[in-house]
């Protein structure tokens, strides 16, 4: 076998000192029930799910929270400041996200409109040059913005978090150019979150190069979840090998398969 046609075996995705061999991250909201979202998270074979701080119900009689359905030998939690419309409101949750659950990780959101759910990229910004300087491996939630995604990154953010689509639109990559361009330009994950609603949004988005998905509503709201899952699962290796593997040029013109020079003329 021509050992230059066969791929090496992928390197892990690379989150400030997190190692991972998926590059799928789930969310934990929406699903029918804990144990839906349970198996749904072991069919997906992500290893990291996110959690928004600011939607833990703490009211149970028992005094359980969501994080008591979540295995900690098994996920990495990364916590989001979901809900904060200021940079003030999004340090304050890290900051109690670091303490109760003792990760510097964050997912960091900063919504700037109810309507369209799309984030504050100047509060944003503001808020990951705060969390960077007091330690935190900031993850922002941002537009699709290939400048806005490079000041983050030379504040120190650990990967970028750029939208496909507006918040559980399931429109899939709205603009398939903005992301490779901030793939093309960023030497730190990028991560499409947002918008990917199908097995196929999420293949496109991995053939273009970027390193992981985020999804929750895509998941969580389909009519099988645990079912969607595993489609997502393979959607994005497949989208990732594909793009490792190099795709063939586009042409104009047909190319026939087999060369029309090489034909035996027959009669």
């Amino acid at each position: 076998m021509n050992q230059e046609s066969v791929l090496e075996p992928d390197a892990p995705l690379c989150i400030g000192s997190y190692r991972f061999a998926s590059r799928l991250i789930l969310g934990t909201g929406k699903y029918p029930s804990l144990e839906v979202m349970q198996q749904a998270h072991a069919a997906s074979g992500t290893e990291m799910v996110t959690v928004a701080m600011r939607r833990l119900h703490i009211d149970d009689p028992q005094g359980r929270t969501l994080l008591d359905g979540i295995d900690r030998e098994r996920y990495t939690i990364l916590p989001n400041t979901a809900g904060c419309t200021t940079a003030r409101e999004a340090i304050l949750t890290a900051q109690l996200a670091r303490e109760a659950l003792q990760t510097p990780l964050i997912k960091l959101e900063v919504i700037g409109d109810t309507h369209t759910l799309y984030p504050d990229t100047a509060e944003t910004i503001s808020a990951a040059r705060e969390l960077v300087a007091q330690g935190f491996t900031v993850l922002p939630y941002i537009a699709d913005d290939p400048v806005a995604c490079l000041r983050l990154e030379e504040l120190g953010c650990a990967a970028v978090m750029p939208l496909a689509a507006p918040i559980g639109s399931g429109l899939g990559i709205c603009n398939p150019y903005t992301i490779a361009i901030i793939r093309e330009r960023a030497t730190i994950p990028v991560i499409v979150d947002a918008g990917v609603g199908t097995p196929s949004d999420a293949a496109v988005a991995m053939e273009l190069g970027v390193d992981a998905l985020l999804m929750n509503t895509g998941v969580a709201a389909a009519r099988y979840p645990v079912a969607m899952a595993e489609a997502m699962r393979d959607a994005v290796r497949a989208g990732r090998t594909g793009y490792r593997a190099g795709r063939m040029g586009k042409r104009l013109y047909a190319n026939a398969s087999s060369p029309m020079h090489d034909l035996i003329h027959l009669g």
